[in-house]
């Protein structure tokens, strides 16, 4: 694992989260600057995933096998594009707090990622 990618997935997932909140606060909806960072987050996760896989294709072994490890990357991946699509089906100050949800558990299952990866 890249510890400075995770790092860098957590802080921009915390983020999101703290920014989609505060819409959220604000009685404001998700917004197409909010779907922007999304994306950048987004990209971060996939990263991380096609990382993930190729440091299991050449034969390292995360601590608490590689099937948790897997579905832990696929989900981290999937969550914040998840949220976002349930934040255009409620166009309301919810989608933002959901948005800010899928942000704060991004950064928890990031946290859970180094774990299993480190044993």
């Amino acid at each position: 694992m890249l510890d400075a990618l995770t790092i860098a997935i957590c802080v921009a997932a915390l983020a999101l989260a703290a920014w989609c909140g505060y819409a959220a606060y604000r009685d404001q909806p998700t917004k197409d600057w909010h779907f922007i960072g999304m994306a950048v987050v987004s990209l971060l996760a996939l990263v991380q995933l096609v990382v993930g896989i190729v440091q299991l294709a050449q034969g390292e072994e995360p601590g608490q096998g590689s099937t948790i490890f897997v579905a832990y990357l696929i989900g981290s991946f999937a969550t914040v594009p998840a949220a976002g699509v349930l934040s255009l089906a409620e166009r309301t100050r919810w989608g933002s707090a959901t948005v800010a949800a899928g942000g704060v558990l991004l950064a928890v299952l990031e946290v859970r990622l180094i774990d299993i990866w480190g044993g």
